[in-house]
């Protein structure tokens, strides 16, 4: 089963651990996937593309 849940920079930055600005930086230096959703003009990624991104990660410390 896929997790379909949509994520914010804020979800993002929870779960990574680090402020919303930090994951806004990310994305500006392309270090973050392209957005899964726009609504609002706001983007938005699924949980399942957020842990693969986590996952591979360099630096990643198992979060």
């Amino acid at each position: 089963m896929t997790d379909k849940t949509l994520w914010s920079y804020q979800d993002i930055a929870a779960h990574i651990r680090v402020q919303r600005d930090t994951v806004r930086s990310y994305r500006k230096n392309g270090l973050l996937p392209p957005p899964d959703h726009r609504e609002d003009g706001k983007p938005y990624w699924y949980a399942e593309t957020v842990r693969a991104w986590v996952a591979a990660r360099p630096g990643n410390r198992g979060r």
